[in-house]
């Protein structure tokens, strides 16, 4: 290191670069932008806040990576012992073990802005840099609704956790929950039961499973969806690691479902996270003598909306920011289309934001006159399209 004492001006422009020469790069290592992301994500000391200040002030992992110690205390919140965590940890050889252990198991890593990162995840306020993945994420996974509740559940909890997720996942929606015991494990599996689509948020990293009892789900929930994380492949369990990771939960989804909840239930953390990414509450109201449920109920005194099943939340949801293609041949606006017959369907797909004339509909499909025009007068009713002046139609 630099000669000069600690204190004086030669520490304040250390740099990594300084010290420290990475290894060779060897050729089957990761792209740049990668390596540098995991460089990133092993600094201990700097949560999703601090790297998003970072991020904000350096453009990019590389950026930070290459900055000088009197350039990171210029960053709130950073301090010398962050600063110097910084330059000291995250090399490149650091990086490339991280690089083989994922590799080796077969997790895919996502760079915010790349490939197959959430758009939804992408905008709330403090985004995961880089997210670890042991299955797929799909255009579909768009329209997700999240379920959490409390770990010490009843059999009540479990029972409504394992029904809303079945009938979410078979309307095609996905569910998102965070693989721990009680609600979470029972949304799990009721989505797997119905064929449907789950992803799995978890707070520790991928190389183990936590709590686990859960190995088993976690192998299904990675092949019929995903298992995410930030955290770095041998992070073990710390407690503050759950609640950071329940942001991630609610930013993935249109909207999150609470059963039972106590008032110091950690999914009151994801409500909050909810509420501050513009993301739809729902509570499934539990008793009022139940100790389990208080927490949702308070939610719901404060205006979360009360809901009894899958209907009353397709209902409640509003038009997504941006259409989703669920198959080739179907297209949803907004999550109450899943709500209709494949009649219904096969009409409104039909029917483009463009005024276009009901002949030209008519002459589209095979069916009878009289029941595609019954099929226009549900649509409209569900508020779905509106008729416009000279016979047209147009899609809301």
């Amino acid at each position: 290191m630099c000669s000069q004492p600690a204190g004086q001006i030669g520490i304040s422009t250390f740099t990594m670069t300084d010290t420290f020469a990475d290894p060779a790069i060897p050729d089957d290592a990761p792209p740049a932008q990668v390596l540098e992301a995991l460089r990133l994500n092993l600094i201990p000391g700097i949560g999703p806040r601090l790297t998003q200040l970072l991020l904000d002030r350096f453009g990019s992992a590389q950026g930070i990576l290459s900055a000088s110690l009197a350039d990171l205390q210029q960053t709130p919140g950073i301090g010398p012992k962050i600063g110097m965590s910084i330059l000291t940890h995250g090399t490149a050889a650091e990086a490339l073990d991280e690089w083989k252990r994922c590799q080796s198991v077969g997790i895919k890593l996502l760079l915010r802005g790349e490939g197959h990162y959430s758009p939804a995840l992408d905008r709330i306020p403090d985004p995961p840099h880089l997210l670890y993945s042991r299955g797929d994420l799909r255009p579909a996974d768009e329209l997700a609704i999240a379920i959490v509740g409390s770990r010490h559940c009843t059999a009540y909890g479990r029972q409504q956790a394992e029904r809303i997720a079945g009938g979410l996942a078979n309307a095609g929606i996905t569910v998102v929950s965070g693989l721990a015991r009680g609600i979470d494990g029972s949304a799990h599996k009721g989505a797997l039961q119905a064929g449907g689509r789950t992803i799995a948020v978890c707070a520790t990293g991928l190389a183990t499973v936590y709590p686990p009892e859960h190995a088993e789900l976690a192998d299904a929930v990675a092949q019929q969806g995903a298992l995410l994380t930030e955290s770095p492949m041998l992070q073990a369990p710390v407690p503050g690691l759950f609640p950071q990771r329940n942001r991630i939960i609610s930013g993935l989804s249109l909207g999150i479902i609470v059963i039972e909840a106590g008032r110091k239930s950690g999914a009151l953390h994801t409500a909050r996270h909810a509420m501050e990414q513009n993301r739809d509450l729902f509570v499934v109201p539990g008793r009022i003598d139940s100790e389990a449920s208080f927490g949702c109920l308070d939610l719901i005194r404060d205006g979360a909306v009360l809901i009894r099943g899958v209907d009353d939340v397709l209902s409640a949801l509003g038009p997504l920011t941006q259409p989703v293609r669920t198959t080739p041949t179907q297209t949803v606006h907004q999550p109450r289309e899943l709500q209709l017959s494949d009649q219904e369907r096969a009409v409104l797909n039909l029917i483009t934001r463009e005024p276009m004339a009901i002949d030209e509909i008519l002459r589209s499909l095979t069916l009878e006159t009289s029941r595609v025009l019954a099929t226009l007068t549900v649509l409209e009713m569900r508020k779905l399209i509106r008729r416009l002046p000279g016979g047209y139609l147009i899609r809301l």
